[in-house]
């Protein structure tokens, strides 16, 4: 089974970190047959393989897809919710 969510660090040539995202698993699978993550507003979209390679996948037109993007699995996360409080 794949991770649910990965946090997507965007890096420039220097290796300076740009900007962290979080990404959730989707029910799609990329061109490659890896699933599709995206964040919450559905702008960023990546194919991640199960040796957390990264695939930024175009949401919209005019977009240049990042070269520079590293991908770090996060826990899934807790059903409970805060303080063991049950989620509805």
């Amino acid at each position: 089974m794949s991770t649910l969510r990965y946090e997507l660090v965007f890096a420039d040539g220097a290796g300076a970190t740009l900007d962290v995202v979080v990404v959730e698993r989707t029910l799609f699978k990329g061109s490659g047959g890896h699933p599709v993550y995206e964040d919450a507003s559905g702008i960023i979209r990546a194919e991640i393989s199960d040796r957390d390679e990264v695939r930024i996948l175009a949401s919209g037109g005019h977009q240049d897809p990042a070269q520079r993007v590293l991908a770090r699995p996060l826990p899934d996360a807790d059903p409970t919710g805060p303080a063991g409080t049950t989620a509805f």
